[in-house]
């Protein structure tokens, strides 16, 4: 039950989405027991995102959350070489103007239920 939620300042196309949730669905295999069949993949695009005062370059702000109680921190080091490179390729954002926020909760709701 991964998320990869992403803001960006930039305008996204339906391509664009396509293609980024393509990359986030090969890039969360790297934490273990995760894969794109649970993948939920919300995007918000067009949004002022101030970094450091500017808001005049692209920006980017992505929260990852996972259900789970440990996950390595080589995952999340692979997850962010993923998500840096698959937003630099396809919306031309620098590295140096995303954050990236990971989140792993054993308190997760699906199906009118928890697990």
């Amino acid at each position: 039950m991964p998320v990869i939620h992403t803001h960006v300042s930039t305008p996204l196309t339906k391509e664009n989405r396509e293609h980024l949730k393509a990359a986030y669905g090969k890039a969360i295999q790297a934490v273990p027991g995760k894969s794109e069949g649970w993948l939920m993949c919300p995007f918000e695009s067009d949004m002022p995102i101030y970094f450091g005062g500017d808001d005049s370059r692209p920006a980017a702000y992505v929260e990852v959350n996972v259900f789970g109680s440990s996950v390595p921190k080589s995952a999340w080091e692979s997850l962010t070489k993923s998500i840096t490179a698959a937003l630099g390729d396809e919306l031309g954002i620098p590295a140096d103007r995303m954050y990236i926020r990971y989140t792993a909760t054993t308190d997760w709701g699906w199906n009118g239920g928890n697990f």
